[in-house]
């Protein structure tokens, strides 16, 4: 093999064309997940509660999906530019909040430095963190044709993964930076991601043979392409993700309360890294399964299933508000967890690929990226539904020194168990099969 058929060789590789920088951009912009490590010491340090600083959270989720909603177009057209945008939005967005978290520190309580926060956690990197999860989607499904589901799960499993890897190497800067860790390490990872995501999109390309189809009236397309199935089956994909999306952080958002209410606050840390490799592990799991089964929905009609049923034990054994010290009922509610944070990750992976058995290659993106608007929305209802409920149900009281809410974590589970019902009807009624071919 000569020189050049080597150089050709690598340029046509699969690995190196999609999957490496699909998990180079998706391993970067997925530690927004780790979010709840730090947004405590930022409000400490620029002199502001907790609850002021968690909006910066919500509001990059929310323009994570808006972004993808309205530059679903740009990425479907060019993904060279939309990663391009992906890593300077993120990392730029990242070394804003620092800058940011730094004036804070020396002007507390100043409204500029907590506003900034927002602008640059929020939307500036929500803009990458939207353009990122596009930009290798279409590519690794076009690259692994046979296995779409495959392909897309690795990446987004690298996004849930992200948390997992990154939390510790977080906490040891937080620890070891002084005097100012918190800016400092803003700072460090916005070059560090910088760099992982610019290789990668320096990496990204799509297959020699794969030609854009031209689009005449490049705004009725995504339209025009909803209608060639009834709209119904559209919308019962749209709430059954945004529903699954939101009773996945209605619980997550809860999970480390409920672990210290099962009193085991001392494995906080431990369970909360299980969880986040189920999430992932279900990211890559539940797409690679739906590359086996006739109609990629199965899988959906499978996660909700599995979630009503954990969810409802835990409902009539009420296992949250009576599991501490019995191992039994510990276990079943960390069980139900672990699924829900399975079917979470699962939900995010087979939504590119049910698409694109529904409504074809050509337009993946620019549909894919309207229907992340869902997440936008989930965004901004999960947590904050389960913490009114937390804070209007029950009452505190003090578990082995800690202060919970056993009650109110119990009626969590309602609500997202009639939302399980709800979607899994939607998987049945609405959806209809769909050819994979």
């Amino acid at each position: 093999m000569n020189a050049n058929t080597k150089v050709s060789s690598w340029r046509n590789n699969k690995w190196f064309r999609a999957a490496i920088p699909a998990l180079l951009l998706h391993c970067s912009i997925g530690t927004v997940y780790c979010w709840s490590l730090f947004s405590d010491q930022i409000g400490q340090y620029i002199g502001f509660q907790k609850s002021a600083t968690e909006w910066a959270f919500s509001f990059a989720i929310f323009f994570l999906g808006m972004s993808a909603a309205f530059l679903g177009n740009v990425v479907e057209k060019d993904i060279h530019k939309s990663s391009l945008i992906a890593a300077i939005c993120f990392a730029g967005g990242m070394a804003g909040t620092g800058a940011f978290i730094w004036y804070g520190g020396a002007h507390p309580g100043s409204l500029i430095a907590l506003l900034g926060i927002y602008l640059c956690y929020g939307l500036i990197m929500g803009i990458g963190l939207g353009t990122g999860y596009l930009s290798p989607i279409k590519t690794l499904m076009l690259w692994f044709s046979d296995k779409k589901g495959l392909a897309t799960g690795l990446a987004v499993a690298g996004f849930g993964a992200a948390k997992a890897i990154a939390s510790p190497i977080m906490e040891w800067m937080l620890a070891n930076l002084g005097d100012g860790g918190i800016y400092k390490m803003f700072f460090i990872l916005a070059g560090v991601y910088f760099v992982m995501m610019l290789v990668g999109h320096l990496l990204l390309k799509k297959p020699d043979d794969w030609h854009e189809p031209a689009s005449k009236e490049e705004a009725n397309s995504i339209i025009s392409v909803i209608k060639t199935r009834p709209i119904k089956n559209y919308i019962g994909i749209w709430l059954m993700f945004y529903l699954n999306i939101t009773c996945g952080l209605a619980l997550i958002s809860q999970e480390k309360m409920i672990i210290k209410c099962l009193g085991l606050a001392g494995m906080v840390g431990i369970i909360s890294t299980i969880s986040a490799v189920f999430n992932a592990g279900g990211r890559l799991g539940w797409s690679a399964l739906g590359d086996k089964t006739k109609d990629r929905n199965t899988i959906y009609k499978i996660i909700f299933v599995s979630s009503i049923i954990v969810t409802a034990l835990v409902i009539f054994t009420r296992g949250i508000a009576t599991g501490a010290g019995n191992t039994l009922l510990t276990l079943l509610v960390l069980l139900m967890i672990m699924i829900v944070n399975a079917g979470y990750g699962g939900g995010f992976s087979n939504v590119p690929t049910l698409l694109s058995d529904h409504y074809g290659m050509s337009n993946i993106s620019a549909l894919h990226g309207i229907t992340l608007s869902a997440w936008a929305f989930a965004g901004l209802t999960g947590n904050n539904l389960s913490a009114w409920i937390v804070n209007t149900f029950g009452k505190e009281e003090v578990i082995n020194g800690i202060t919970v809410n056993p009650t109110g974590y119990q009626a969590v589970l309602y609500v997202t168990i009639a939302l399980y019902i709800v979607s899994l009807l939607l998987s049945l009624f609405f959806v209809r099969p769909a050819d994979k071919k």
